[in-house]
């Protein structure tokens, strides 16, 4: 019987009937005699067993002295995780724990029915374990009763800070009683943390493993150096290579998540998914389906990045580079768990590697630079595993002896061993075929070229006019082409096509990956050169090289504003005081005869020499004032004379003219107007008169 010093005596048989024989590093330090009933900030690597360690190190406050809980109408303790899984794993964890103890034990967690867990809380809860939100909810309802708690435990504390939970933790423990035990527990601890430390603890106890400052020794780490577009065929290696009861993919967005689960459910992988978008019952089956065997493989958001511990987890691929150590750490602590061995894989981009370095650095971790599995890699790992198998060396049984009779009467054995082996491969997904990075070890500065020898250059179809630049002509060009920025050399961009310099060697590689279409964009061609478009130098006419550097010796040099370099062109000369140096003259002194005229003022009266405007007269512009274009007339019609009078026999003449017209019948124009009018008054019906007004009288 195994004795467990300063474990409460329930505990100690839930341990030894649970298969334990020694505690690890943080489950023995929260055991130490002065951490009794005082609050405590752990940090210690992921999968060291923290759940186990802070229900040991909570439950003397807890139960009674013959190990049981006392009789209590409200929980006693409160265990927050951030995410509904790890608050799940730890209530499955502690209903072990607290097993022989008679504990009952609730969770709070979003997605599930909150009227059954607040009649959970009503039938008497001693232990509740949930989710900030959740949690908060049921305080505001009035189904969390908080007065009777003694040890509040915050799991992953960093993790909530970093959803923002801060309200929530500060409004809980706020409502917590103020004599009570807090302990936070995380794999890392920032300064946020120990700000919350500071605020909420009474002289806690900072309790540091001596494993969390190195790197952790259980999980081997691995760099694959793969092309931008062979990401996702190099995760299919991998999976192939080790052939993993259980491996999780870590995506950075749940877009990522779920075009990798179709491609991997395409090529015959058993596959779940597991991201924030879905329902807490398909979360839920997603890792039921991990843990009973029917999945194998897991790909997740880093949702699943905090305390999911999934049995038999040998394999952790980071599909997108973690954004800093912490999540770095946290994603490949789900293997090498508890003791076991796991590995973690990094496919890492050409053009991410100096980051991924940047990472690891920070991270304390030293990884080993390799090119992701070939086929050939593949296969020779698969035709290992197929000689080491058990079966090929166990005895043949009673049973079966007679149908292998049969099968080795009517076939050779040669015939059966090809027909096992398709049958072993038949059930495996194929293997990708990757193009070649290139080397993976880095180039010392020494061992770095200054430039080409014979290189070989290409010419693209954007220039200056489409706003070509290096600084997106480069990846375009390694992103296509399936070479590294180490294989291209100058680049020189023209007005309206660029001309770009390879290594030896590397045409015809960058030929067969951009295909026979030669476009690496939509609009952007390429062809093959045998010499740039600028001449150099050592091309040009010998005759024409010193012909311009003869001209270029014997040429002065000036500066901008004209002279010799040093010298001011107007230094030495005098000038009057009313004179400028430089600047038109006759603009000067037209400048400063205006400048002495005497201004005149608005409110002076105007003098006696100037003449009233005439008004405007017909016909005449308003603006300019003057004479509108008139019609073509003869000068002399336009000036106005007098008519000359009759003479008497004029007179007399036409008076016998209009005689005569009268006598002809003819009526005078007087007449006619006054008969045309009468008719006109005539017609109207009803129509008054019209009256003149008489003029008032003075």
């Amino acid at each position: 019987m195994t004795q467990f010093e300063g474990v409460v005596a329930t505990l100690g048989q839930a341990l030894e009937k649970r298969g334990y024989e020694k505690l690890t590093p943080v489950q023995t330090a929260v055991l130490a005699p002065e951490l009794n009933g005082a609050d405590a900030l752990v940090s210690a690597q992921t999968g060291s067993g923290k759940t186990v360690a802070f229900g040991m190190a909570i439950a003397p406050t807890l139960l009674k002295e013959d190990g049981t809980f006392p009789i209590m109408a409200a929980p006693v303790a409160l265990v927050i995780a951030p995410t509904r899984e790890l608050a799940l794993q730890v209530k499955r964890e502690l209903e072990w724990l607290y097993e022989l103890t008679g504990a009952r034990i609730a969770s709070c967690v979003g997605g599930m029915d909150m009227r059954t867990e607040r009649r959970a809380l009503s039938q008497g809860a001693n232990i509740v374990v949930g989710t900030p939100g959740r949690l908060r909810d049921h305080i505001e309802r009035g189904s969390l009763d908080m007065s009777c708690l003694k040890a509040v435990v915050l799991d992953e504390a960093d993790e909530m800070l970093d959803l923002g939970f801060r309200d929530d933790l500060e409004y809980m423990l706020d409502t917590a009683p103020a004599e009570r035990r807090t302990l936070l527990f995380s794999a890392t601890v920032p300064r946020t943390i120990l700000g919350l430390a500071k605020r909420y603890q009474r002289d806690a106890i900072r309790i540091a493993t001596k494993t969390d400052e190195k790197q952790h020794l259980d999980i081997e780490y691995r760099s694959l150096m793969v092309a931008p577009n062979d990401r996702e065929n190099a995760i299919i290696n991998v999976l192939r290579y080790h052939d993993a009861p259980n491996a999780i993919i870590f995506c950075g967005t749940r877009a990522t998540v779920n075009h990798m689960t179709s491609r991997l459910n395409n090529r015959g992988f058993s596959v779940v998914a597991l991201s924030g978008e879905l329902s807490q019952n398909e979360r839920s089956h997603a890792l039921q389906a991990m843990r009973d065997g029917r999945a194998r493989v897991c790909v997740a958001t880093d949702v699943a990045a905090r305390g999911i511990d999934l049995p038999g987890l040998e394999l952790v691929i980071h599909a997108d580079i973690p954004k800093n150590k912490e999540i770095l750490l946290h994603r490949s602590g789900r293997t090498g768990r508890a003791g076991r061995k796991g590995v973690c894989s990094l496919i890492v981009p050409h053009n991410w590697r100096k980051r991924t370095e940047r990472l690891l650095d920070n991270a304390n971790v030293k990884a080993t630079w390799a090119k992701p599995p070939s086929m050939e890699d593949i296969a020779k790992r698969d035709r290992e595993r197929f000689l080491t198998n058990p079966a090929l060396s166990e005895p043949v049984k009673e049973d079966e002896q007679e149908f292998v009779a049969e099968l080795t009467a009517k076939h050779s054995a040669d015939q059966l061993a090809a027909a096992l082996i398709r049958l072993q491969n038949s059930s495996k997904p194929a293997a990708e075929e990757l193009s070649d990075t290139g080397p993976v070890e880095r180039q010392s500065a020494a061992s770095r070229r200054d430039d080409f020898v014979d290189g070989d250059w290409v010419q693209l179809s954007v220039g200056h006019t489409h706003k070509a630049e290096p600084r997106w002509l480069l990846p375009t060009l390694c992103r296509a082409g399936h070479i590294t920025k180490k294989e291209i050399g100058s680049i020189k961009i023209h007005q309206n096509e660029t001309h770009v310099e390879l290594a030896p060697g590397v045409l015809e590689k960058f030929l067969a990956a951009v295909g026979p279409s030669r476009k690496i964009e939509k609009t952007i061609t390429v062809d093959v050169l045998r010499a740039p478009k600028a001449k150099r130098e050592d091309t040009l006419d010998p005759e024409r090289v010193s012909r311009r550097d003869r001209g270029r010796s014997d040429r002065k040099s000036f500066d901008r504003k004209g002279g010799d370099r040093g010298k001011k062109p107007y230094g030495k000369k005098a000038f009057d005081n009313d004179k400028k140096p430089y600047g038109d003259k006759k603009r000067a002194d037209r400048n400063r005869d205006e400048r002495a005229k005497p201004k005149r003022a608005f409110d002076d009266k105007p003098k006696a020499d100037f003449k009233k405007s005439k008004p405007i007269t017909e016909g005449e512009n308003p603006v300019t004032k003057t004479q509108k274009p008139a019609k073509a007339l003869d000068k002399k019609a336009t000036k106005k004379t007098k008519k000359p009078k009759w003479t008497a026999a004029q007179k007399a003449e036409a008076k016998a003219a209009r005689e005569a017209r009268l006598a002809m019948g003819d009526k005078p124009k007087s007449a006619a107007k006054k008969s045309g009018a009468k008719k006109a008054a005539s017609g109207k019906a009803g129509a008054k008169p019209l009256m003149r007004k008489k003029p008032k009288a003075d």
